[in-house]
């Protein structure tokens, strides 16, 4: 049946959860097929039941109720055929947690951003932030006096990591359990809104991170009210999967392309980045991202917002527009590019590492095509990997040189400064940023910050017990941590350990490795060569074994970036007399030692991990 799924199975879904409605009373609607009765527990601001209401059956397998004289702030639970009560799957606020009660929310913020119209794709900069530990407090408003300094240096959007609601008060977000919720920790709906807000005064763009392909499961209640929220007909790494394309899949599609709504619309997020999206699986047509990119546009009214997958798969199709078979996306994360620099640089070759050699020509080739596999045989999958990225322009491909998994699923959770030296830092920085993809940064890699990133839960006591001993089994089997004792993500100590230390960023070195990037993102928001991000404006070629340039070019100069991976290059360049130095990542104003750069008499000489970028007439 889900290939050939009949319309009627996909009519239209009625608006489920809870809101107010003129007159001053609450409406709730719940959808509980195969149940005969649900109601209402009111609770107060304490947790503690009160009232009940009884719902009635409505039409689509739901059931309502009405409570007269009622507005924002009601508290509430759902009590299914006598078990429960739970809280409202569809709930928009958690104010005491998962498990605690729902909460009645009024989009009615005085937003300030009129004029706003939405990200730029030419101009994306991404600063992807873990809300929790990017500031002493954790909070959606300890962000906003970051926001001038995030813009001053080049960023050009935030990408918030997951907020939908989670269990305990510390988590990545990837187990989140009520999709609408925005963490109560981090400040709720009103503190998000606020950031947003904040962010477009500066001049900000806020994507947010949402997981689709599985729900966590502490405070996981779905069950209680449908079995049809999952289905055994597919299977995720994570849990079970979520019913897309099964018997009773529409109102469970309806509950992600609603969320979608919600974000965009009362919210005011300019795009979303969509985790593990290869594992968001749906045989029917058309597929949920299809409509999950046509229902954030939708929703946005006058603006533009942008729809970006962490996809696995560097499949071209997902970024072409559905018009043409494909899935209409704006972005898709291109992580060849990172484990190419991190073999070449850091050396790792362990697990997907060993698909990549990290070779001068293997970069540069990366650089050409936009990413590495495209078709190739995958050592570490077993089969082939990837089509052609030809014809994609360079925005839709987000690289980058560190992110939160890069960084969090690592044992002791090493930036990628505790494992490459300074100078192949600010190599990779700037290969990074001159490049015609769209770059995202991890909080904190403007000034290399020395503070870890681990992996951090919060999970009730059974649970979480099987979250260490399963982090502690999965590097047994590295030679590297034979004896090593890994962090326990359930230890308080684990999450504080993981807070920024934006102090740092003004002292030496970090202060050096911050100048370095705000130069190299004032040029790539400024230089004519960088500014046009087209194919064809681009190329990559190596310079003996261990070196390659990435040349930007117009009609009238290039631009040609230098990158020495390591060992000695010395390079003949008879153009030298027309050359102008533009940016020397050795110079001691970042960080360097070296002066001078190493352009003299028709030679280039580079020493150890290093960029130098020239400018020259076409």
């Amino acid at each position: 049946m889900p290939m050939e799924r009949a319309e009627k199975s996909r009519a239209a879904v009625p608006r489920l959860g809870a809101w107010v409605e003129p007159g001053n009373r609450v409406r709730w609607r719940v959808w509980a097929p195969g149940h005969r009765q649900v109601d209402v527990v009111l609770h107060d601001a304490e947790g503690k039941p009160g009232r009940v209401l009884p719902m009635g059956p409505e039409p689509g397998d739901c059931f309502g109720a009405v409570l007269e004289g009622a507005g924002a702030g009601v508290r509430y639970k759902l009590r299914v055929d006598g078990e429960g009560p739970f809280p409202d799957p569809w709930s928009r606020a958690q104010p005491l947690g998962v498990h605690g009660p729902s909460e009645v929310v009024v989009p009615d913020f005085e937003w300030t951003d009129v004029g706003w119209r939405g990200p730029d794709p030419e101009s994306l900069v991404i600063y992807e932030v873990h809300v929790g530990t990017a500031t002493p407090e954790g909070t959606f408003e300890a962000l906003i006096p970051k926001l001038k300094g995030l813009r001053e240096l080049g960023v050009t959007a935030l990408e918030l990591m997951p907020l939908a609601s989670f269990p305990g008060s510390r988590n990545w977000g990837y187990d989140g359990v009520d999709l609408f919720a925005p963490a109560h920790v981090y400040g709720g709906p009103a503190g998000l809104r606020r950031l947003i807000d904040a962010a477009h005064a500066h001049g900000l763009s806020v994507v947010i991170d949402v997981v689709y392909n599985h729900f966590g499961p502490d405070g996981n209640y779905l069950r209680c009210y449908s079995p049809h929220y999952f289905t055994g007909r597919h299977h995720t790494p994570w849990g079970e999967a979520v019913n897309y394309d099964g018997e009773n899949s529409a109102p469970v599609r309806e509950m992600v392309l609603s969320n979608v709504e919600m974000w965009i619309r009362d919210f005011h997020a300019d795009g979303l980045r969509l985790d593990a999206a290869h594992a968001i699986v749906d045989d029917s047509s058309p597929h949920l991202l299809k409509e999950i990119v046509s229902r954030a546009r939708s929703s946005a009214l006058d603006r533009r917002v942008l729809v970006i997958a962490e996809d696995e798969r560097n499949e071209a199709r997902l970024l072409h527009p559905a018009s043409d078979k494909g899935m209409g996306l704006d972005g898709v994360w291109a992580d060849d590019f990172h484990h190419q620099l991190r073999r070449a640089f850091a050396g790792d070759s362990e697990g997907y590492y060993q698909d990549y050699t990290g070779s001068a020509e293997d970069i540069a080739r990366t650089l050409r095509q936009g990413w590495f596999y495209e078709g190739q045989e995958s050592k570490n999958l077993g089969h082939a990997r990837g089509t052609s990225a030809s014809g994609l322009p360079p925005r839709g491909l987000v690289h980058c040189i560190q992110n939160h998994d890069q960084v969090g699923n690592r044992a002791h959770g090493e930036r990628l400064g505790h494992d490459v030296s300074p100078a192949a830092f600010r190599a990779m920085s700037a290969l990074l940023l001159l490049s015609p993809y769209t770059p995202l940064l991890f909080m904190g890699q403007e000034w290399n910050a020395s503070t870890p990133f681990l992996y951090f839960t919060d999970h009730n006591e059974e649970l979480g017990k099987l979250v260490t001993e399963g982090r502690r089994k999965e590097f047994a089997g590295f030679a590297r941590f034979a004896g090593d004792t890994v962090p326990d993500p359930q230890a308080r100590d684990t999450f504080e350990r993981s807070r920024l230390d934006w102090s740092e960023a003004e002292r030496p070195p970090h202060a050096q490795v911050r100048a370095l990037y705000r130069e190299l993102l004032r040029l790539r928001a400024t230089e004519p060569t960088l500014t046009q991000r087209r194919r064809g404006n681009h190329d990559a070629r190596v310079l003996g074994e261990n070196a390659l340039v990435l040349e930007r070019r117009t009609v009238e100069e290039r631009l040609l970036v230098f990158i020495n991976v390591k060992g000695s290059l010395e390079h003949s360049f008879p153009e030298s007399a027309k050359a102008q130095v533009v940016l020397w990542s050795e110079a001691p104003r970042f960080g360097g030692s070296v002066e001078v750069p190493p352009l003299r008499e028709g030679v280039i000489r580079m020493e150890g991990p290093s960029a130098l970028v020239l400018r020259l007439p076409s």
